[in-house]
Formats: structure tokens, C-alpha cells, sequence
């Protein structure tokens, strides 16, 4: 099975279309995650191309053909459930005993099981109280497989069964022939397009990609084909759900239920998440990351599926690429009922392909609100009138080299939908404003940073003041709390003596007297340490930093950790409902940070549940 991962093709005689390699980007294959392989031909006219040729547009009569096939052996094959590139060679009958999903059941070794039992116990606690019993000692007790791999403990995965009539689902689009079979093995065919999307009929099996040249007038194949086998497919990992966590009073629901609105008339939610580009997720930033779960294509489809289940009204992501915006993200939330806004980055200092120059996008449920107005704040253009009213000429090329570092905010005036029979009066529109921002990340550019923020505001400020409506100042400020820009957003002022105010080369933060706003924003997250005493309200204060009232972290590398990002909001026109469960430090040190197989960005998102409150006017 330890074929190359790419396989070179013989040229055949003549001017002919030609297979020079075959190529698959990813080592691991995981259900849900499309493999697209990298196909190198050489046309009749000798020049080298990755284009397609398919049947509908051959050249000089031939054209490619794709076969996918899996490979099925007559043993059964588990996967560990924390090590998915793992054979299992253990069992939790705990897992058994509690119906909990069989997946899960499975490690690789008895030190995986005893690593992974601080974690794994939260599974048999959860399911004792789904059931209103409590957890048995004997839950601890796990069942072995022998070296083969075969004889799995009381149960086996129904997607391992060897079964053809299983193989391919209910409405299988290729017949399940049988290819070949030898030495214990049988080849289905599961596909014919040059992409294929593993399925969970798939984990623990290899599969086979066949490319070849293919006569059009004849249908038969033209010289060799080309072959490449995957390592087993591993399904997607799958985290406990974070639980939404009633802060203000009972009534509120504490989850998500079937048809995921947890909302009441005239409450509403709002995500912020910075995803981490793909450009940014190297191998060099975060090696401790397995390079199948570090790939886009994974990631990607990890990130919806989180993103998709959270059901936010308002949906405000950072580092979001233009090319995954425009080919991924706008299309696949829209299927889910949003529509998208986005801003990219400026492109004075970048000086990559445009294509993946990231930027703020933000969604919104089309049944909760409809669009009213859209600001974009570009901070260059800040920084060139800043310069311009301040600087001496001779210092402006210095003084725009420190300012000018393509950061953007998009600010989105919204106008509910839903009707708060509290508080409305009839026919009077609910207009809320969003600010979804990612400020400069550069930690000796201070000075820079809280200019960023003080502009942000500033422009909040006279939105506020010509509409009267609640703001949500969202997204990555890459300021951690008590910092001066958390100070100037939580506090509405920064102290004169605060250190942070030391490093201003530009005199830009003068005079300091300036460096205040009067919207009245308070983090959403300090709601944790304002909950009262109650079931489990322990544990959720246990992840907050008792000095600041936010979270202890919302990013977390191997290098660091620390609160970054934010949900601020008008205290005086909302009222916060629920939050998010934050993240347990030592659940992530698993998987040594993040990005991990669970969790793919180094940031967590932070969701707060709203309600609308009669406004006071300032």
C-alpha cells in the first residue's frame, strides 16, 4: 500500500496528450474534505499545462478520465478517536455501556486512553446525565483488540463492514461493481470526476485514484494510467458542542436546539471569530499542528461546520482571504440564509497575490435582518489626513511608513426583522450597528494600535449621534486586557499615565485629553464574571481573569496565550442573554495550541445572545 505519493507517467510515442504526474496535496483523506489531485499534462503541441481535459472539450480527440475506487480489506479496521491517523487498538466499554457514539470508543494505546481520560470522562458524564443516572466506576474499564486489528470489542463501526450493498449509500451514483479482488481485498468504484469527497463509508479504507488518457471515438484507454493510493481515510474530528450559558436570570435557553435559534422575539446573536487565513497557516508558525489538519481544504470545511452550527444572527469574521470570500464562504453561507459584506485589506504594504489578501466579511440571517447602510473604514486613508494636518513634509514618508499598515474596519447598519413587543412601538424600525475590525498585530507599534481603535470610534461615534442606535464594536483588536486600547473601549478613556503611552514617535495621541469616547460599551464576556451563583456558573468564572473580567484567553499558540478578541455593545440599548462557553486551557494542550484537528484557527469564537432594552438617551 506504501505507494509514492506521486506517480510519474511513461510518454508515449507521438503528439499525443499525455499524463506527466498525478499528485494528491494531502497525505491523510478525512470524511467531508474534497480531495482535488494536482494532474500535470503535456498537450499535442508539447507545452506543459495543469488545465483539465475533460470528454466535453477533448484535444486532437482524447481527452482525461478519472476512476476513484476504495479499497476494502476483509479485516476490520478502528481508528483512534484523538489520533485519527491511528489504527485503534483499544475499547472503551464505557462507551459502550453509556451508547455513546462508537467513534468516540476507540484509542491507539493504553497511554492514549490514559492521556485522553480527563476529556474522555466529560463524554460518560454528559451521556450519565442525558439519561438521569449516574456514571459507574466500571466505565473506566476499556476492552483490547488483538494485533491484527480485528475482533473489535462488542461493536464495530457500521461504515467498516464489508458489506458491497452498504457501500456506496442508499442512492449509490456509480454501481457498486466490483473492480477486482485479490489477497483479501475488493476495489469498489466510487467515483468518476477528478474531485472526490470521502464519505463515512470510506473511514479506515484506502482509496485509489486512476488517471488516463481516453480515445474519443473509440472510449478505450490510451497508454498507461496513472495511480495514486491515499493513506486510510480518517473521519472529521468532532468536538463536544460549546454550550450556550444563560448569564442574565433562568428563562434563557442554555443550547441550541433542533432547528437552532435559541433567540426569543426581540433577542438576537452575534459570532465574532477571527479563522486564521490560510496564508498565515504555515507549517513554520504552527508546526505542532499534523499537516492534514493545517490543509485548507480541511480547515475550511471544519470552519463551516463550526460556524454553520453556532446559527448566529450576525456573523462578523477576521482574516477572512478575498478568494475564500468570493469562492467559499459568501456561497456556502448563503445556502444557509445569509448574506455577506466584506472588506479586504488595503494593498499598500502587501505585496503577494491580491487574491489572498485577507479582510473583515460580515453575514447576517436574511429572515432576522435586511441591510440598511454599509461604512468601510480604510486606517491608510486615516493615516495620509492624519499626516497631512500634523506632520512636517520632511517626516511624512517616516510617519506613513509607521501608520500605514492596511488594516480596515466594516461598519453594517442593520434593521431587525423580528419585532420586541417590550419595547416597540409600532411601526418604529430596530436598527443596530456592527463594527467587525482586525487591528494592527505588531506589539511595538502601541502607538499605532490605540490611533486604529481611537479612529474606529471616532466614526462609531458620529453614527451614534445621527442615528441613536445600539453599536456591537466586534472582532481581533490584537490588544490584551488593560491595555490601552481595551481601556479606551471598555473605559471610554485611557489613563494619561498608562504605559502604553510612552511609545509615541509620531506625537499622534496628542493631546491625551483626546484619547476618550462616549459610547457607552461594555465587553460582553465581563457578563461571565457578573453571573450569578448557580449550576456550573463555577466553572465558567474559572475561565475568566478575575483582574480584568474577560476571558483568560481567546488565542492560544504554543508561544501564547491571552484575550485578543472582543464582542463590546451600547450597555444603554442591549442587554446580554447567554455567552459562549469559553475553552479549557488544559482540554487544548492536548493537541499542544491551536490550530488543532478540533479546532481550526488559533482564535476561538465568542457568541453573545442580545436583547433589545428600551433606550435611555444620552
Amino acid at each position: 500500500m506504501a505507494d509514492p505519493p506521486s506517480v510519474f507517467g511513461r510518454e508515449r510515442a507521438g503528439s499525443m496528450l499525455s499524463v506527466l504526474r498525478v499528485h494528491l496535496p494531502s497525505d491523510i483523506p478525512i470524511v467531508g474534505c474534497e480531495l482535488t489531485p494536482y494532474v500535470l499534462l503535456r498537450r499535442p503541441d508539447k507545452t506543459v499545462t495543469t488545465e483539465d481535459v475533460p470528454e466535453s472539450a477533448p484535444l486532437d480527440g482524447h481527452f482525461l478520465r478519472y476512476k476513484w475506487y476504495r479499497i476494502q480489506s476483509d479485516k476490520k479496521v478502528a481508528i483512534c478517536s484523538v489520533h485519527p491517523s491511528e489504527q485503534a487498538t483499544l475499547q472503551c466499554l464505557g462507551c459502550v455501556k453509556a451508547k455513546i457514539p462508537v467513534a468516540k470508543s476507540y484509542h491507539c494505546s493504553t497511554k492514549c486512553f490514559s492521556d485522553a481520560w480527563q476529556h474522555h470522562r466529560v463524554l460518560h458524564e454528559r451521556a450519565a446525565s442525558a439519561v438521569n443516572e449516574n456514571g459507574a466506576e466500571e466505565d473506566e474499564l476499556f476492552g483490547r483488540f488483538n494485533s491484527t486489528g480485528s475482533g473489535v470489542v462488542n461493536t464495530s463501526l457500521p461504515a467498516l463492514q464489508s458489506n458491497p450493498s452498504l457501500s456506496n449509500g442508499a442512492a449509490p451514483v456509480y454501481p457498486a461493481a466490483v473492480a477486482q479482488r485479490s489477497g483479501g481485498e475488493t476495489w469498489f468504484e466510487v467515483g468518476r470526476s477528478k474531485t472526490y469527497t470521502p464519505t463515512a463509508d470510506d473511514i479506515g479504507h484506502v482509496l485509489k485514484l486512476e488517471c488516463f488518457v481516453v480515445d474519443v471515438e473509440t472510449k478505450l484507454s490510451v497508454g498507461l494510467s496513472n495511480t495514486v493510493l491515499t493513506s486510510r481515510v480518517i473521519p472529521a474530528p468532532s468536538p463536544c458542542p460549546r454550550q450556550l450559558v444563560p448569564v442574565n436570570g433562568l428563562d434563557a435557553m442554555g443550547h441550541l436546539d433542533s432547528d437552532g435559534h435559541i433567540t426569543t422575539a426581540g433577542n438576537f446573536t452575534v459570532l465574532s471569530y477571527n479563522i486564521l487565513s490560510d496564508a498565515y497557516a504555515t507549517s513554520e508558525s504552527y508546526s505542532y499542528c499534523p499537516s492534514w489538519a493545517l490543509s485548507w481544504p480541511y480547515r475550511r470545511q471544519n470552519l463551516l461546520r463550526e460556524i454553520v452550527g453556532y446559527r448566529a444572527d450576525i456573523v462578523c469574521l477576521q482574516e477572512v482571504q478575498s478568494d475564500h470570500f468570493e469562492e467559499f464562504f459568501g456561497p456556502e453561507l448563503d445556502k444557509h440564509g445569509y448574506q455577506a459584506l466584506f472588506k479586504r485589506k488595503t494593498a499598500e504594504v502587501f505585496n503577494g497575490n491580491s487574491n489572498t489578501i485577507d479582510g473583515c466579511a460580515t453575514f447576517f440571517r436574511r429572515d432576522r435582518f435586511s441591510h440598511v447602510k454599509k461604512y468601510e473604514v480604510e486606517f491608510n486613508k486615516a493615516a495620509q489626513s492624519l499626516t497631512d494636518a500634523l506632520v512636517p513634509s520632511v517626516q511624512k514618508k517616516t510617519a506613513l511608513s509607521r501608520l500605514v499598515k492596511d488594516n480596515v474596519a466594516l461598519i453594517v447598519v442593520l434593521e431587525a426583522k423580528f419585532i420586541n413587543q417590550v419595547i416597540d412601538n409600532p411601526g418604529k424600525r430596530q436598527l443596530v450597528c456592527v463594527a467587525n475590525t482586525h487591528v494592527n498585530v505588531h506589539q511595538d507599534l502601541k502607538d499605532v494600535k490605540l490611533w486604529q481603535v481611537h479612529t474606529l470610534l471616532k466614526g462609531l461615534e458620529k453614527i451614534a449621534a445621527s442615528a441613536n442606535i445600539p453599536m456591537l464594536v466586534c472582532g481581533d483588536f490584537n490588544a490584551v486586557p488593560g491595555s490601552a486600547p481595551h481601556s479606551l473601549l471598555a473605559m471610554g478613556k485611557v489613563d494619561p499615565m498608562h504605559p502604553d503611552l510612552v511609545v509615541d514617535p509620531l506625537g499622534i495621541l496628542r493631546p491625551l485629553s483626546k484619547l476618550a469616547h462616549q459610547l457607552p460599551l461594555v465587553s460582553a464576556y465581563s457578563s461571565f464574571a457578573r453571573m450569578g451563583v448557580g449550576l456550573g456558573s463555577e466553572q465558567h468564572r474559572r475561565r475568566m481573569d478575575p483582574s480584568t473580567n474577560e476571558p483568560l484567553f481567546t488565542n492560544c499558540t504554543r508561544d501564547f496565550i491571552g484575550t485578543l478578541d472582543y464582542i463590546f455593545y451600547s450597555a444603554d440599548s442591549l442587554t446580554v442573554e447567554s455567552l459562549l462557553e469559553l475553552l479549557d486551557e488544559d482540554c487544548l494542550r492536548k493537541d499542544t495550541a491551536l490550530p488543532s484537528p478540533e479546532w481550526s484557527s488559533d482564535h476561538i469564537a465568542l457568541l453573545a445572545e442580545f436583547r433589545c432594552m428600551p433606550r435611555t438617551r444620552r
